[in-house]
């Protein structure tokens, strides 16, 4: 009868409140899936239990133990999900609001600039040719977060995307070559980008640095990496910390786009 009346007593409020845990769970999940802190946050429940288990058996050896360890807990949950944490602060505190603006610009009314769509065509075609070449690249497409602070470890440029700039900009006799770029509505915003590398011993053996950083790149941060690799030529897709597989150019590309719709 107690829980009736708890429901007869549930407000507006209380379906916000539960509506907000909701989506802040599906972000965590949407963060640690396919990733070794799932392991890790189940290993961390398990503790919590086995804690209340010999508390509640009176087991006071084992309990000091696991109490112990609880009462740092939120010292070590930092820790452990310390690129997790840092990923999901990216994701609310934004300055780069590129999808609000793509919103808004479906009325005119509202429209008070044009942004270009990134050319993916051009850079999936001097991806080809570069592939043929055995020519190195790494190129970063930035969405919501910004990425600044990883452009300030390069060269910031303000140069429109096309398929000669990106092929010379990757020749390996250009002072450029070295390094990442980072493509934002169809601008090289910065060349040279040294990006924080993946140094997990679970990645493929057959992935270089260059596939290590565009993992790091995507798992940190909400953008997407392409990789051409130097010694094969094949492209590599990656998207939030995984590599992504696909057939052949043309899905690629419808990838690609509908990502960054």
């Amino acid at each position: 009868m107690d829980i009736f009346n708890d429901l007869l007593k549930f407000s507006v409020v209380d379906i916000i409140d539960v509506f907000l845990v909701a989506l802040l769970l599906y972000y965590v999940y949407k963060l640690i899936k396919g990733t070794v802190a799932i392991n890790i946050f189940i290993g961390i429940i398990i503790t919590y239990l086995v804690w209340r288990l010999t508390e509640f058996l009176n087991m006071e050896l084992l309990s000091g133990i696991f109490g112990g360890f609880m009462k740092v807990g939120i010292i070590a949950l930092i820790v452990v999900f310390q690129p997790e944490i840092r990923k999901f602060l990216l994701m609310v505190g934004s300055t780069n609001f590129k999808r609000r603006r793509s919103f808004f610009k479906q009325f005119s009314f509202l429209k008070t600039e044009s942004i270009d769509e990134t050319n993916v065509d051009a850079i999936l075609s001097a991806c080809t040719k570069m592939g043929q070449s055995r020519t190195g690249a790494l190129i970063v497409f930035e969405r919501n977060n910004n990425l600044d602070f990883l452009s300030s470890t390069g060269d910031e440029m303000n140069i429109k995307v096309t398929q000669p700039i990106i092929e010379s900009i990757f020749f390996k006799n250009s002072p450029l070559h070295d390094g990442a770029i980072i493509v934002s509505n169809n601008i090289v915003k910065a060349t040279r980008v040294i990006l924080p590398l993946n140094n997990e011993k679970t990645v493929p053996k057959r992935f270089g640095l260059r596939h290590r950083a565009a993992i790091g790149v995507t798992e940190r941060t909400d953008a997407l990496a392409l990789v051409v690799s130097e010694e094969t030529g094949q492209i590599s897709y990656f998207k939030d910390g995984e590599f992504i597989v696909f057939d052949n150019t043309e899905t690629l590309k419808s990838l690609i786009k509908e990502d960054l719709a």
